[in-house]
């Protein structure tokens, strides 16, 4: 730490403790103080150590069992810097096998930590890479096959943090924890004895498991107090299936600077953000006038996120100003951008997410009879496919047809509401009831994830244009795209939003087509494919992911 920033976090945390005693009760008393991820930075020998344990943690009246790195949920934030290589030693001390993921880096796939990478129970696994590309804030979490979304769901999920030198240049907040802060956004569901209630049942497996309890950095709508003037925000969309669309309390604006892959080049001006699963945006927000504020996130039109109290905009976190001023910079400009290379004549892929038509049929009805229609997003009858509404009333129990329910995925009947059983019937497509697989649903190209046989083979180094369509389906599918940062070319069948043209991996495909420019330039061989899927975790682990080969 410099000697300039030690002494302004000193004064910072001087000023805190001489507001008056009131002052700093009603400060402290009304909500916990928003939790800060340690920085964790490679030692003298450029390594790093990361433990996945389990352990217990309060979130208000409940204590929950949890998974965490180096902790009991979440993890610290990793610091990298471009150009330095680093070993990472991950020690597994979980009761089962998981494997770390490192979302956004630009790695080999030996390294990637996709579904391939398994470190079993008690195991450990150490991989070196060297982040070559330019400042960015990335994230680690686990990418066990037909396990992520209850992985993620116990609290597994960490930072990283790239830094460079160009960006180091920058006068914008930078003092971690103060005035450059991390809000990690996360959805829970809890049981009436306060443990994660996750479940892969056929209504997640439709539309994703969602919660009612939101939280920032594993918090209950935490306070931040800050220096007045700028404040810097790296925004995590950690959710399993909830977007967001994140504003201010007080339409305060937000300027984004920078997205998945990094700083844009100047920063851009909105007054609220939309941010898919798996997507980071740090975005900057004025303090100057010292007032208190809230950072909430908008009720979004997206199939089961609609359930109170999301049907209503919702705190994420309190912002209460210090009298004592920041020092940080909006700056005019921020990074150069490589403009758009020419992509004619360029190999291009056409990947189509499709989801099982009975798997939407029957989670929809599970969703309406649990949730009713406010569950339904907005949609009107007319939008909803194939579904069969004569069938969504009285279905009676006695047609299950023997369905096997060790193939319902731990499928929990009592959530399943009004739903009677009889209707699991018609699985329709020539299957047989309990031949329906509940971890081979989804889909893309017509083909459910094979671990052992990667759909295609990229050539290194070469541009290509990805053409990624969910015409025919009603659902929101964020497909996220591993080993690269792509520039999207064209969003849901949009042209793309100003602050969404710098370099990202994961896009918005949602019942049109979006066009992206990918370009691979470190080798993925067959035993460590990279992967391309959606990040809706419940899809990606119900078969809406595919391997690819880089060489």
């Amino acid at each position: 730490m410099h000697r300039r920033d030690f002494l302004k976090y000193s004064a910072i945390l001087g000023a805190y403790s001489a507001l008056p005693l009131w002052s700093r009760a009603a400060f402290a008393a009304d909500r916990p103080t928003l939790p800060i991820p340690p920085l964790l930075l490679p030692d003298a020998k450029n390594s790093i150590q990361l433990v996945m344990e389990s352990g217990k943690t309060t979130f208000g009246p409940h204590q929950a069992n949890t998974y965490g790195y180096n902790g009991s949920l979440l993890g610290p934030a990793v610091k990298l810097k471009q150009g330095t290589s680093v070993t990472v030693d991950m020690f597994n001390r979980l009761p089962e096998s998981t494997t770390v993921h490192w979302h956004g880096l630009e790695i080999p796939g030996e390294v990637d930590g996709g579904p391939q990478g398994v470190i079993p129970a008690g195991g450990k696994r150490s991989v070196t890479f060297t982040p070559h590309q330019p400042a960015a804030t990335c994230w680690f979490h686990p990418h066990s096959h037909g396990q992520t979304g209850r992985q993620v769901a116990m609290g597994l999920g960490g930072l990283v943090l790239i830094n460079d030198a160009e960006s180091d240049m920058l006068r914008i907040p930078s003092q971690w924890g103060v005035d450059d802060i991390p809000l990690i956004i996360q959805d829970k569901r809890f049981t009436p004895q306060g443990q994660v209630d996750y479940q892969l049942d056929v209504m997640t497996a439709a539309v994703g498991w969602f919660g009612d309890t939101l939280l920032c950095n594993g918090a209950i709508y935490p306070q931040h107090a800050n220096p007045k003037g700028w404040l810097r925000l790296r925004l995590l969309n950690g959710c399993n299936a909830r977007s967001l669309n994140i504003t201010t309390s007080d339409n305060r604006p937000l300027y984004v600077i920078a997205s998945d892959g990094g700083f844009l080049s100047e920063p851009i001006k909105v007054s609220s953000l939309e941010m898919l699963m798996g997507e980071r945006f740090e975005v900057m927000v004025a303090t100057h006038d010292a007032k208190p504020f809230d950072i909430v996130t908008l009720p979004v039109k997206q199939m089961g996120m609609t359930v109170a109290p999301f049907d209503k905009p919702v705190p994420v976190v309190r912002i209460q100003p210090l009298a004592i001023p920041g020092s940080g910079e909006l700056p005019d400009k921020l990074v150069t951008l490589p403009a758009l290379p020419d992509y004619s004549g360029v190999t291009e892929r056409k990947l189509h997410l499709m989801m099982n038509p009975e798997l939407d049929r029957l989670g929809m009805q599970m969703l309406m009879d649990k949730y009713g229609m406010q569950a339904m997003a907005g949609m009107h009858h007319g939008n909803m496919g194939g579904m069969n509404h004569g069938n969504m009333g009285d279905m009676d129990h006695g047609n299950m047809a023997g369905m096997n329910h060790g193939n319902m995925a731990g499928m929990n009947h009592g959530a399943m509401g009004g739903m009677h059983h009889g209707s699991m019937h018609g699985m329709g497509h020539g299957q047989q009831a309990g031949e329906f697989d509940l971890h081979n649903a989804n889909s893309i190209n017509g083909q459910p994830f094979d671990m052992h046989r990667p759909a295609f083979a990229v050539a290194k180094g070469q541009l290509e244009k990805w053409v990624i369509s969910g015409v025919g389906d009603m659902m929101l599918h964020p497909f996220h795209i591993h080993g690269t940062q792509f520039r999207i070319l064209s969003e849901n069948g949009k042209p793309v939003a100003p602050h969404r043209q710098g370099f990202k991996d994961t896009v918005k495909v949602d019942g049109g087509v979006s066009e992206v420019l990918v370009r691979f330039d470190y080798d993925a061989p067959q035993q460590h494919a990279y992967m391309a899927h959606c990040h809706l975790l419940e899809h990606e682990d119900t078969g809406m992911m595919l391997g690819f080969t880089v060489s």
